[in-house]
């Protein structure tokens, strides 16, 4: 399938587009940006939580109450990684979020029909799969943010060292 110039443009204008639409309306629905730092409320809780088992995959435990866990330490492993980012990149993860935390945006955007609560694995997958290889740069460039917070959150737990065969941080001698 060829694809026109024409309509090439078309599809960019309407993703642009979408994309200002979704981020007002969060705004209106979410009330003015906090020029402080990123909040992780419960839509963002949800989106992660959906993302990290297929981010992760096997690495994660498989006996349902660690794997919960698990998740949850990731989760606020992820918070606690954006705070530590310059707040303008706090408040451009904080709008990623919230775009994915709307219907409209996680039905035309992710491909992901339900709620994040009820999105199965092989939705998110193909969400992130596609993301990964997208033709339109910013999705590229949100799914590697997405993967290097959810990655770099579950490895700087000490508790995952082990597997990847790192020692931990050099020691300095007295």
């Amino acid at each position: 399938m060829t694809t026109s110039r024409r309509s090439f443009l078309k599809i960019g204008i309407l993703g642009a587009v979408t994309l200002a639409a979704g981020g007002a309306l969060y705004r209106v629905v979410h009330g003015p940006a906090q020029p402080h730092a990123f909040a992780l409320d419960d839509n963002a809780r949800a989106v992660l939580t959906a993302i990290i088992p297929s981010m992760l995959g096997p690495v994660l435990p498989t006996a349902p109450a660690a794997r919960a866990a698990a998740i949850a330490n990731t989760v606020d492993r992820v918070a606690g990684a954006v705070h530590g980012l310059p707040l303008a990149t706090q408040k451009e993860v904080q709008d990623l979020f919230g775009l994915l935390s709307l219907g409209p945006a996680r039905r035309f955007l992710a491909g992901v029909p339900a709620s994040w609560n009820e999105a199965t694995t092989a939705q998110v997958d193909a969400f992130l799969q596609s993301w990964q290889h997208h033709r339109i740069a910013m999705l590229v460039t949100a799914y590697q943010a997405l993967h290097d917070l959810i990655a770099g959150a579950w490895y700087s737990d000490p508790a995952h060292w082990d597997a990847i065969g790192y020692p931990g941080p050099i020691k300095e001698l007295s």
